[in-house]
């Protein structure tokens, strides 16, 4: 893959055969953010987990104490008085079956984040081919498929991530933007970390964090010590 003079020069600043405690990975990251947008800051986290296997899937959410820094679009799936309390609640698109085809046949998908209702599930589950691959499938796990809409949207709102293995067993989440100061970037990680190390699996034998990894939507990836976080 080629890589632009800006990554090249960026890079030289990150020393790969070192294993940064999170302060000066935060420090790094926030330097090599160098495009004129305002980059997300992500964390790669790869895992001793095997996610063929039910007992060793991981899957949550957390609602970061500064948020993403990003502007979540929200569709819920709910009727009468949840639609109405969803719409309160400030939703950006509530709806039912009616959604179906637009999203199916038009293939719109101008939301990030899918709440429902449990009784719209089977309303919902029709769009599983298209939901599923983008990560937009409603979980009780993340706290999407719920009675309490109002919940839902201020959490997300407010900042909540979901957190899964990937088929890689590695999670990918956003912890922020370049524009963040380091502490607040300092307690998103702390907070997802947290939440990473309390959701290991019980009968997970061996090392749960083989390696974290913090970059920039446009820099180089720099290496965490990960000793010190799984402490």
């Amino acid at each position: 893959m080629k890589r632009g003079k800006r990554y090249a020069e960026a890079a030289k600043t990150v020393d790969r055969s070192v294993q940064y405690d999170t302060a000066d990975a935060i420090a790094l990251v926030k330097k090599t953010a160098s495009a004129k947008f305002d980059e997300t800051v992500e964390v790669h986290i790869r895992t001793g987990c095997d996610g063929r296997h039910a007992d060793q899937q991981i899957r949550g959410a957390v609602v970061l104490p500064h948020g993403t820094g990003k502007t979540v679009r929200i569709l819920v799936f709910a009727k009468g008085p949840k639609a109405d309390e969803a719409q309160a609640a400030g939703a950006d698109y509530v709806g039912a079956e009616e959604l179906i085809p637009k999203i199916q046949n038009d293939g719109w998908l101008d939301f990030d984040v899918v709440v429902a209702t449990p009784d719209m599930m089977g309303v919902v589950g029709r769009l599983g081919r298209v939901l599923g691959p983008k990560g937009l499938m409603p979980n009780p796990k993340a706290g999407t498929v719920t009675m309490d809409v109002t919940k839902a949207i201020n959490d997300i709102k407010a900042g909540k991530i979901e957190y899964r293995l990937d088929k890689t067993n590695i999670i990918h989440v956003p912890v922020g933007k370049a524009s963040f100061t380091e502490e607040q970037l300092a307690d998103n990680f702390q907070t997802l970390m947290d939440a990473i190390l309390k959701a290991r699996p019980s009968t997970l034998k061996g090392a749960y964090l083989k390696s974290v990894t913090m970059t920039s939507t446009m820099g180089p990836g720099v290496k965490l010590n990960v000793a010190k976080l799984a402490n």
